[in-house]
């Protein structure tokens, strides 16, 4: 089976490692040179949009998937009658557009916090009338790990918001006063077929995922959650792996987003459970059963950030994933999979890990 991903980070890196064991081949299509995924396979450097190099991969590969949901929906759109490409080109629209997306969960009935659409300085002022301050204004696209978003906690806050803001199509949210944020990560394959994979309890600082843990054991928020990620993957005929983030208010979750692919919080499945999130996935999008998710142990994941640290002493419970890419503040280097025979003892190891690791921040405790 020849897989053909558009994206060639650290996502289809770990996508091509999976691949390899399910004895399947991939290609890659990425602007970048020598990207982290080129140790898995041919990568093809070129626009994400460039249709001669897509129109090859569609001709090479027997199904074509994407690795992060920036990808130009008219490009998948152009080569989805010459091979099927999943997740579908619509699911990736709705995820593209943060309107588009909060329409979405109000028409399938799950909660999230108020919003309003920005595309005025008067709009903005009505924003702030009918949601209260603080809010976060958020661009409409393109935003990822903490950009395009401004909080706005004073009136004298507005003109600087629309100065730095207002080229763009924009959304106003209502700021959520949360407990804990998670993430549900669920697949379905060609068939119709749907896993879950237990609650994840993620931390994160500047908008950069730090630290996710699992399983989150709460039986009333895992219904909730299966309920709702469930109705996405139906709704949109979905095939692949799609992950909900979600804010925990109580016993309540708040939508925040969803990513239609593989995604940062579900990385402690590559250790931590059976098939991991990337076996999921391929083996959703060429249609072959799906093992209801067996978990390995108490999961936790620490992402590397900005810089990778030096002489680090690894306990046996740990995994070092390095994606090979050049240090820059605020970017994903690599990440580190501890298992624990418990919460607690995962939590420990977490612990210990951080002091060796810069741009990280303390885990805040057992999940309940």
């Amino acid at each position: 089976m020849r897989i053909g991903i558009i994206g060639a980070g650290q996502l289809g890196q770990m996508l091509g490692f999976a691949a390899r064991n399910l004895g399947m081949q991939c290609q890659f299509i990425d602007p970048t040179p020598n990207p982290p995924a080129a140790v898995c396979g041919p990568v093809t450097q070129a626009a994400f949009d460039d249709s001669d190099a897509l129109a090859r991969l569609a001709a090479s590969c027997d199904v074509v998937t994407y690795e992060f949901e920036n990808v130009p929906v008219a490009a998948l759109q152009k080569i989805a009658d010459r091979v099927p490409v999943y997740p579908p080109p619509a699911a990736l629209g709705h995820a593209q557009d943060r309107l588009a997306e909060k329409q979405l969960f109000l028409q399938l009935d799950i909660p999230l916090a108020p919003f309003h659409r920005v595309d005025s300085p008067d709009d903005l002022e009505a924003a702030v009338a009918k949601l209260g301050l603080p809010l976060v204004l958020k661009t409409r696209r393109l935003g990822y790990d903490g950009k395009g978003q401004f909080v706005i906690r004073r009136p004298a806050d507005l003109p600087v918001a629309w100065q730095l803001c207002g080229g763009s199509e924009l959304i106003a949210e209502q700021w959520v006063n949360f407990d804990y944020e998670v993430s549900a990560i669920g697949a379905r394959n060609v068939s119709g077929q749907v896993i879950c994979y237990p609650l994840t309890r993620n931390e994160h600082a500047d908008g950069i995922l730090q630290t996710s843990v699992a399983p989150l054991q709460d039986t009333a928020l895992t219904s909730q959650a299966e309920h709702y990620i469930s109705a996405l993957l139906e709704h949109l005929d979905f095939v692949g792996v799609l992950a909900l983030e979600m804010f925990v208010l109580g016993e309540q979750l708040l939508a925040n987003e969803f990513a239609p692919r593989v995604h940062n919080s579900g990385h402690w499945s590559i250790e931590g459970a059976e098939p991991s999130q990337f076996t999921a996935h391929l083996l959703a999008i060429t249609d072959q059963s799906l093992p209801e998710p067996r978990l390995l142990g108490h999961a936790g994941m620490l992402n590397l950030i900005g810089t990778m640290p030096e002489n680090l002493r690894l306990p046996a419970e740990a995994t070092l994933h390095d994606y090979g890419k050049a240090s820059r503040p605020g970017r994903k280097l690599g990440h580190i999979t501890v298992i624990g025979d418990s919460a607690t003892a995962r939590d420990a190891l977490l612990a210990e890990l951080r002091e060796s690791v810069t741009e990280s921040i303390p885990v805040s405790g057992t999940v309940p």
